[in-house]
């Protein structure tokens, strides 16, 4: 090369790299600031210092219940069993659950479960992956009873 030919770095052409570089940064942070508040599912409770009051005797009054709790998901069906502390099964007086992905509410569904005499079965059509499942029951003695079950849906397969 000769001496005339040679491209010079001057200050304009690091100043340009160095916006170039930090443009890059900040339209990567919008773009999964954007996406992570259009994904987001919302909160769980309105005023979290009222909910934390009335925690500990909830829970309480849910584990004296003894109520040990069971999910899967295998064959296109829902399965949850309850049974109490002596490994007798359990039927609800209500339950209602949503069954959904941790991180949106778009493949949310609420399983429509019939009593089977030792579980609560329902239909679902799932894909494979993690997936919540929220239950919230209520004993015959009208004790509320919630918990989250994360579940692994597996290829079918596998």
């Amino acid at each position: 090369m000769t001496p005339s030919s040679e491209r010079r770095l001057t200050g304009w052409h690091v100043f340009a790299m160095f916006v170039a570089g930090f443009g890059v940064i900040i339209a990567v942070n919008l773009t999964l600031a954007v996406q992570a508040i259009a994904t987001f599912p919302g909160l769980e409770t309105r005023n979290s210092y009222v909910a934390s009051q009335q925690f500990n005797a909830a829970r309480a009054a849910q584990d004296a219940l003894g109520w040990t709790v069971l999910a899967r998901i295998e064959d296109g069906r829902l399965t949850v069993a309850v049974t109490d502390e002596n490994g007798r099964p359990v039927r609800p007086a209500e339950i209602s659950a949503t069954l959904g992905r941790a991180t949106h509410v778009g493949e949310d569904s609420t399983p429509g479960f019939a009593w089977t005499g030792e579980a609560m079965v329902a239909p679902t059509d799932v894909v494979p992956g993690y997936w919540n499942l929220r239950l919230v029951m209520q004993a015959a003695d009208g004790t509320p009873f919630r918990r989250r079950i994360p579940l692994i849906v597996a290829e079918p397969g596998a």
